[in-house]
C-alpha cells in the first residue's frame, strides 16, 4: 500500500541527506523494526524487509550505534534478483541512546528521529523519582523534547496531587496524568502525534507503554501483559523497539521495558534534567564548583536550608559520578582503539 512519507516526518532535512544516494534503484524508507541484521522498513510503496548492506555493516563494526534502529531513515536498494538492502542510515536528527552493560562504555540506540520523548511512569503503586530523573536526563540528551506521562490515574485517589509532586523533580517538563481504561486525558497526547511528528515512549516494563500505543492507534497493534496488583510490575511485553504509524499521520515509537538504564556521555542532559540545581550553581562562588564542600556553594546552602530537597542533590551527585566514570571509560576505549590503528599502520 502506498504511503506518504511526509506523514512519518520526511522533510527537507532528510531529503537533503538522501540526495547523494538518489538513483533509479534506490528509495528512502523509515525503519519500523530492526532484528539481527534485517530491517522492516516502510517506504512510499509499502512495507518491505531489507537486509543490511556492506557499508552499513562496516560502519557498525566500528560503532554498533550506527546500526539501523526503529525510527531511522535508511536508503533502500532493490537488486535485480529482488533482494532489498539497507545501504545507508541517514543522519539522525535526534537519538535516544543508553550505555550497554559491557565494560567498554559503548552505546545502544533505543530510538531515532523522535520529536518528543515521553517518560512513562505508572501512578500505582507510586512514581519513582530517581527513575524519572534518570530517564529525563537520557531524554534531554537525545535532542528531543521530554515530557512525563503518569499512567493508570484511575488507581489514585488524587492523581493531580501526585502530578504536582512529580513536577517538583521535572522542572520545565510537561507532566500529564492519563487513564486508558477510562479514556482520561488521552486527548492531551494528540498534539505530540500529529502528521509528521513522532512520540517515543520510555519507561519500565508494566508502565503502560504498549497500552498507550494501542489507545493512540485505535487498534491492538502491540501485545499487552497483565500486571500484578500488589506492586504494579509485570513481565516484559515489548522485547524490541517498534515504530507504529498512526492512521491520521504521525507515529509512536514503543521501546522495551527498561529495568535499569545506564547513562553514557549525558552531561548536558543531566544539567537540563536538574535545571533547579543548574540555576543555583550559577550563584556559586567558583565556576568549577562541584557542590560538595566548596565555600560559597549556593547548591549546598539551598539543600541545607530546605529550599532544595537533599534527596534531589544526592540524586544529582550519583548521576554525575556515573557519567564521569563512563566518560573516562569511553575516552580510554577510544584512545586504545586509536593506538591500535597507529600500530597497525
Amino acid at each position: 500500500m502506498a504511503h506518504e512519507l511526509s506523514q512519518l516526518g520526511w522533510d527537507e532535512f532528510f531529503a537533503s541527506a538522501y540526495r547523494p544516494y538518489d538513483r533509479s534503484d534506490a528509495a528512502p524508507g523509515r525503519v519500523l523494526r530492526a532484528d539481527r541484521g534485517v530491517c522492516t522498513v516502510l517506504d512510499a510503496g509499502g512495507v518491505t524487509r531489507a537486509s543490511l548492506g556492506g557499508n552499513v555493516l562496516i560502519g557498525a563494526a566500528r560503532d554498533p550505534a550506527l546500526l539501523p534502529c526503529a525510527g531511522d531513515w535508511v536508503v533502500l536498494r532493490r537488486w535485480p534478483d529482488r533482494r532489498v538492502t539497507a545501504e545507508a542510515v541517514l543522519p539522525r536528527r535526534t537519538c535516544l541512546i543508553r550505555r550497554t552493560a559491557d565494560k567498554d562504555s559503548t552505546g545502544q540506540v533505543l530510538a531515532a528521529n523522535m520529536d518528543t520523548v515521553a517518560v512513562v511512569e505508572p501512578i500505582h503503586p507510586e512514581p519513582d523519582d530517581a527513575r524519572i530523573e534518570r530517564l529525563l536526563a537520557l531524554a534531554w540528551e537525545s535532542g528531543a523534547k521530554p515530557m512525563i506521562v503518569l499512567t493508570k490515574s484511575d488507581t489514585a485517589a488524587d492523581p493531580e496531587a501526585i502530578r504536582r509532586q512529580v513536577e517538583a523533580v521535572a522542572p520545565g517538563v510537561p507532566v500529564i496524568t492519563v487513564s486508558v481504561r477510562r479514556g482520561h486525558n488521552l486527548q492531551h497526547l494528540s498534539p505530540y502525534v500529529v502528521r509528521g511528528r513522532t512520540l517515543a515512549l520510555l519507561g519500565r516494563s508494566g508502565a503502560g507503554k504498549s497500552t498507550l500505543v494501542n489507545a493512540l492507534a485505535g487498534a491492538p497493534v502491540m501485545p499487552v501483559q497483565q500486571i500484578r496488583d500488589v506492586d504494579g510490575k509485570g513481565r516484559h511485553t515489548t522485547a524490541y523497539r517498534n515504530l507504529v504509524p498512526l492512521p491520521d499521520g504521525g507515529a509512536v515509537l514503543d521501546t522495551p521495558g527498561i529495568r535499569g538504564v545506564g547513562l553514557l556521555d549525558t552531561a548536558e542532559g543531566l544539567s537540563r534534567a536538574f535545571g533547579d540545581i543548574t540555576v543555583l550553581a550559577a550563584e556559586c562562588r567558583f565556576d568549577d564548583c562541584r557542590h560538595e564542600a566548596e565555600p560559597g556553594c549556593a547548591v549546598v546552602t539551598a539543600a541545607a536550608d530546605g529550599s532544595l530537597a537533599p534527596r534531589r542533590l544526592a540524586a544529582w551527585r550519583k548521576l554525575r559520578h556515573e557519567i564521569e566514570v563512563e566518560s573516562a571509560r569511553q575516552s580510554a576505549r577510544l584512545a586504545g582503539a586509536a593506538g591500535h590503528r597507529r600500530r597497525r599502520s
